[in-house]
């Protein structure tokens, strides 16, 4: 063997020898190279192109985009399915109301068409249904005591011969809108202070006319809107904004024509504006700013008129204040409605919200609509958007009772309760209320209330407490159910209202109640 190659087999044995021990020691190890998994990309899970909000109002998540000829505009909308069904039982006290009607169902949908975008201009369409199963629905002939789900179909339409069965064009209307401003012209739903759409039973509350809304600043928006025709969600067809009744006194179920709403004065009638030389055809004019500019401020200015009728304002503030870091925040609220009389008051005449007279009612404001109303609340939010607890109260100023046909609940969001009316002069509520969410599926309502109406006003509910327990859970993605129980408590005392002489008493009677409630909603 050469010297060099022998060199070189000393230095390579050596090496192996070092590395031999070195492993053995525990200095270095043999380390095997592992290959890497390949990552493959799961698809992703698509949206549901809508959403339920709690109060029953839908975030569109997938939307039509822009196209660029007018046939595009109608090949590439988008339909949106829903199909509901609402249940209802509800029980009346011995003495509250005839328990005649105690069951009401709705089954049926909507169907609604969004275009695509062209040069800015859209349009959208949306047709609703209800039926009414003969097995789970009044009589016709016991139809007009309906309570919990009169909605669900229309008494005017059975009373009158029509048959059950609801059918209605819910929606129509054109739209031209950039990022900075929208208009819309027809058929609308347009929720503010004063008006929603409410869309808790089949068919929604919506609106006739024009509507426009403007970015003027950061997070800042000033919108204005003006009503011809309102259509309530027991109405085939549109009726006046404020009227209560129609045009055929003869009939004995006119009242069921115009604005029959529950929250509606029924003392501003068809026949006492044609009787004043008035006419029963009213305008609604809406204008609202809101901004959250201010980090963790919400505030809303609105105003309402029904020119020769009625005109409002109203401020809202909600300012959220964290706690430390740990997620809970806490959240005061306050709502001030202010309502004045525009010539309301002399149409009315001496009548409350019943269209009853107003025994017992401050006599400076007899033949007045002016009024207002505070409402206060103080939310505890909990962390992750869990849920809140709220503790809210409001307080009617004892003059005119407050005037809301339009389904926006001057104490909604406060102290309202399901199916109740806590804006009578004179009426002050509290509620405490708690919502959580255990998970992404289940989630719980409890509200109590406790409203004090006026003993010494003739015509006004007596003073009750209230339970409502909601809960709802998300089955899928597209189809939630949910149930609610209510419980009215209300007293039937002697009470000194103000008939002929201040001693005079009168009966109220026990209006107390329970209810039950199961919805279904399916969303494609």
């Amino acid at each position: 063997m050469k010297q060099g190659n022998l060199k070189l087999s000393i230095i390579a044995a050596t090496t192996l020898l070092i590395s031999v021990n070195a492993v053995a020691a525990g200095q270095m190890e043999y380390v095997e190279k592992k290959e890497e998994p390949v990552k493959v990309k799961s698809a992703p899970v698509p949206k549901p192109k809508r959403t339920l909000n709690g109060n029953m109002t839908l975030n569109y998540n997938v939307v039509p985009g822009n196209v660029e000829t007018i046939e595009e505009l109608f090949s590439k909308g988008i339909f949106y399915g829903r199909v509901r069904m609402n249940a209802f039982y509800w029980e009346w006290s011995v003495d509250g109301a005839p328990n005649k009607a105690p069951k009401q169902m709705g089954v049926g949908g909507s169907l609604i068409y969004k275009s695509g975008i062209y040069k800015n201009f859209s349009f959208m369409i949306g047709y609703y249904g209800s039926l009414n199963p003969s097995f789970w629905r009044p009589s016709a002939a016991d139809a007009q005591f309906s309570k919990a789900g009169k909605d669900t179909f229309s008494r005017y339409k059975v009373k009158t011969g029509g048959g059950f069965g609801l059918y209605a064009l819910g929606e129509a209307y054109l739209e031209y809108g950039t990022d900075r401003y929208n208009i819309k012209a027809g058929r609308q739903l347009f929720e503010s202070v004063f008006t929603k759409s409410n869309d808790t039973k089949m068919i929604p509350n919506t609106f006739d006319g024009v509507s426009a809304g403007v970015k003027i600043a950061p997070k800042s928006t000033v919108r204005v809107a003006w009503f011809g025709y309102q259509k309530l969600r027991d109405h085939e067809t549109h009726h006046d904004v404020i009227t209560f009744g129609g045009d055929d006194p003869g009939n004995k179920w006119n009242k069921w024509r115009g604005n029959d709403d529950a929250g509606a004065h029924k003392g501003l009638t068809y026949e006492k504006f044609v009787a004043a030389g008035k006419d029963p055809h009213h305008n609604l004019y809406l204008a609202d700013f809101s901004s959250k500019y201010i980090k963790n401020l919400k505030f809303t200015a609105s105003y309402l008129q029904v020119p020769g009728v009625v005109q409002d304002g109203v401020v809202e503030a909600h300012y959220k204040i964290p706690v430390s870091d740990s997620g809970w925040a806490v959240r005061p609220g306050v709502r001030y409605f202010l309502q004045g009389d525009d010539g309301g008051g002399a149409i009315a005449g001496y009548t409350n919200l019943f269209g009853k007279n107003a025994l017992g009612y401050d006599a400076s404001v007899a033949h007045s609509l002016d009024s207002n109303l505070l409402n206060l609340r103080v939310d505890t939010l909990m962390p992750n958007k869990k849920g809140f607890f709220r503790i809210g109260y409001s307080n009617v100023a004892d003059k005119a009772d407050i005037v809301a046909p339009w389904r926006g609940f001057p104490t909604g969001g406060f102290t309202r309760a399901m199916a109740q009316y806590n804006w009578f002069a004179n009426t002050e509520t509290w509620m405490v209320r708690a919502v959580y969410k255990f998970n992404s599926t289940w989630k719980a309502s409890l509200r109590y209330a406790i409203q004090n109406f006026d003993d010494r006003k003739d015509y006004v509910p007596s003073d009750s407490k209230v339970i409502h327990l909601d809960i709802w859970t998300n089955i899928t993605k597209n189809l939630q159910m949910r149930m609610r129980y209510g419980n009215v408590s209300a007293k039937s005392d002697t009470v000194q209202v103000h008939l002929s002489t201040p001693s005079d008493t009168k009966y109220k009677k026990d209006w107390s109640y329970n209810e039950f409630r199961w919805e279904f909603n399916y969303l494609f």
